[in-house]
């Protein structure tokens, strides 16, 4: 049946947690690591406290204006972005600096020799201790200072307010305090000339001998009344005419990068430099984000630099064609004043020549002295308007909150570190286990045995087996060698005696403590059984049977002792035991090939099976002999141990013997590591769910060395 293609990803998920089920303890040890390193550099890390104070910041009035009606400006999406940049700039920094003795401190902080300059600790102070943040769509400003001493850091928060507060006040104020200053100088001139006229119309008084004349009497008739306009008209053009003059003058004195600030101001009211304005401020917050994740050479970086570029020419150009069109108001306003006086001094000379020549100048004396009288009037009441304006507070900004030292360090964060360590690693052991299961070569399952070596697996034996009680034994712990028994009988001829020989590519996979249960086994169920300790160098079977080691096969293959006396009988019912021998450095070679096969041809005749505990067959010469000798060869695969190449040679050195090589057995496969072990085994439960009292009557051994009676210590799993 074809797999469907949701079938393979759920096999993909299940091998994906089927491996972190085998690699939990890695996983955990690495998570652990983790932790551990963490909680370690975390302890050690300098304790930073945290001081916030909050600001509400609104934009600031218009600038003052003479002779002008004051508005409220519109709202600037762009203004608190302003007000980060003027809050973390030099205006603003340096001053703290200064006030705090902030030089000083931060050497002592960072273990410099000497005070810091004023540079280096300003940028420190903005890159690593200062923090500004307003909550989106809110004029609220959070002023937040990182430090080491919790004082310092409220200290630092607090006057950093207090500076940036004292600048936006005196900002606010400041285009008041010009407009008065220059309305008062408009003021005194005003009061110089109207004191200059009073002495002339004194000085005509006498002159004339008219000292009864009411100065405030007025003529009827119409040349009188027509001066008369002529002068008011004049009086109106001269003050238009002052105040175009010193907005020229105030414009004309502001630097280029200043003047960016009076667009959305009544100051400067076209609408084209103000939505070219917001076009340039667009551009520049485009470039601020771009700058932040391109690099310089980046096309679009260059492109946003480019048009920002040309936007603020553009912008300075409409600036200076502002400026000249300011210069031009005014040349007209004073062309309009001297056409005016022209006029006027010409119907005066009119006037002189009339009949009333001789009070003529006397009457114009006294006429310009109320003028410049009404426009000294004008000034002060005006002054004193602005004066009360000044006087009222400024509601541009408001410090919310006093910033006090703080109890606790905010960095670092226990929570948020532990938690990135956390995550870390388990990414970092889910990354090695894969990567370990990517490079293991070593033989993994079922498929993996009978894909690669084409030989069929007799049994799957669990890891780590326990052992049975012996009153109350559980039948499925012997399944697996019973499934192995089995499946090695049909690979035999039926009705001979066999020789077989167990071995392994290297140590270690625990070859002869699944032997030694194998041959138990065995001979419980009715077998004849010689299990022969092959394995000279390191012997294992004369422990695990709890029987001597000597005398045995060495010291028969020498000569010294005859098969009865090495043969020990009765380890088990129908299991008898030849242990490996006391010779001393006595190896298998090709000179004892013979005597081995007279062995076995004469032990044929007593036992069904002749079972051989071989060494590894790499590297050790003694399992190539007992594999020449023998009717066939069993491979003993230790799950996950050796890579695959291994067991191919060791594979093909049996081959090359021309040894039959009856199949292979998997060893030690943890009972959770999928289906191997579950299919070989889980099965015989299923199967025994309502026969226990018979399965219990069939393990239940007839005497105290019953077939199924195992008196093991803890299993060994060396080779």
């Amino acid at each position: 049946m074809v797999a469907t293609p949701a079938s393979k990803d759920q096999a993909s998920l299940a091998d994906f947690l089927q491996l972190l089920r085998l690699r939990k303890a890695l996983i955990a040890l690495i998570l652990a690591l983790v932790l551990v390193t963490t909680l370690v550099v975390t302890a050690f890390l300098p304790k930073w406290y945290l001081a916030t104070t909050k600001i509400r910041v609104e934009k600031p009035e218009s600038e003052v204006k003479l002779f002008q009606t004051q508005t409220s400006n519109y709202y600037d999406p762009y203004f608190l972005q302003d007000q980060f940049r003027i809050i973390q700039s030099e205006k603003i920094i340096y001053p703290v600096i200064e006030n705090l003795q902030l030089n000083d401190r931060l050497a002592s902080t960072l273990g410099v020799k000497g005070a810091l300059t004023n540079a280096i600790s300003f940028r420190y102070l903005v890159e690593k201790m200062l923090r500004v943040e307003s909550p989106r769509g809110s004029s609220l400003i959070e002023l937040s200072v990182f430090a080491q001493d919790p004082a310092l850091a409220a200290l630092i928060a607090n006057e950093i307010a207090r500076v940036y507060s004292e600048d936006r006040i005196a900002l606010a104020t400041s285009g008041q305090r010009e407009g008065m200053a220059q309305l008062k100088q408009e003021l005194q001139a005003q009061e110089r000339i109207v004191s200059a006229q009073r002495d002339v119309v004194e000085k005509l008084r006498k002159d004339l001998n008219i000292s009864g004349v009411d100065l405030n009497a007025r003529y009827s008739d119409m040349e009188i009344e027509t001066l008369r306009q002529m002068q008011n008209s004049l009086i109106a053009l001269s003050v238009d005419a002052i105040g175009r003059k010193t907005r020229w003058e105030r414009f004309k004195g502001i630097p280029m990068e200043e003047r960016l600030n009076l667009v959305n101001s009544e100051l400067i009211q076209d609408v084209n430099i103000q939505n070219l304005l917001q076009a340039y401020l667009l551009a520049d917050q485009t470039l601020t984000k771009l700058k932040g994740r391109l690099g310089e050479a980046h096309p679009e970086l260059i492109a946003a630099t480019d048009n920002r570029r040309k936007i603020r020419e553009q912008l300075e150009a409409l600036l200076r064609g502002y400026e000249s069109s300011l210069e031009i108001a005014w040349n007209e306003a004073e062309a309009r004043v001297a056409e005016l006086k022209k006029q006027l001094a010409q119907a005066k000379v009119d006037q002189i020549l009339s009949a009333r020549d001789r009070m003529r100048p006397f009457e114009e004396a006294a006429q310009k002295l109320d003028d410049e009288t009404r426009l000294l009037t004008t000034l002060k009441l005006t002054l004193r308007q602005r004066e009360i304006d000044f006087q009222v507070p400024k509601k541009t900004i408001e410090i919310l909150n006093t910033a006090e030292p703080a109890r606790r360090p905010s960095k670092p964060s226990w929570t948020l570190n532990l938690s990135f360590a956390v995550i870390l690693g388990l990414m970092l052991g889910v990354g090695v286990a894969v990567l370990m299961e990517y490079f293991d070569t070593s033989f993994r399952n079922v498929a993996d045995v009978e894909t690669r070596l084409k030989l069929p697996v007799l049994g799957v034996i669990p890891f780590d087996q326990g052992h049975e009680d012996h009153d109350h034994p559980d039948p499925a712990g012997h399944e697996p060698f019973r499934v192995l028994h089995t499946n090695l009988n049909l690979a035999l001829k039926p009705g001979q005696p066999s020789a077989l020989v167990l071995f392994s590519a290297g140590p270690g996979e625990g070859k002869s403590t699944t032997l030694h249960r194998l041959t138990r086994l065995m001979a419980g169920a009715g077998e004849k059984v010689l299990l022969i300790d092959s394995d000279l160098r390191r012997p294992t079977q004369h422990r695990l049977a709890q029987r001597p080691k000597e005398p045995g096969l060495s010291d028969l293959l020498l000569g010294d002792k005859t098969l009865d006396e090495v043969l020990q009988r009765g380890v088990a019912p129908g299991l008898d035991f030849i242990p490996s021998g006391g010779a001393g450095g006595f190896t298998l070679s090709l000179l004892y090939v013979n005597r081995l096969r007279e062995l076995i041809a004469g032990l044929k005749g007593r036992y069904d099976k002749i079972i051989f505990d071989s060494p590894p067959i790499i590297g050790v010469s003694d399992a190539s002999v007992l594999a020449s000798v023998v009717d066939g060869a069993v491979l003993l695969i230790q799950h996950r141990r050796n890579p695959q190449s291994m067991v191919v040679r060791a594979q093909q050195i049996v081959e090359a013997i021309k040894t039959p090589l009856l199949g292979v057995v998997l060893n030690q496969v943890p009972t959770g590591s999928g289906e191997d072990y579950g299919y070989y085994t889980h099965n015989y439960s299923y199967y025994s769910e309502g026969g226990k009292k018979t399965r219990r009557a069939a393990a239940k051994p007839t005497e105290p060395g019953g077939p199924d009676r195992l008196e093991l210590k803890e299993p060994d799993r060396k080779g």
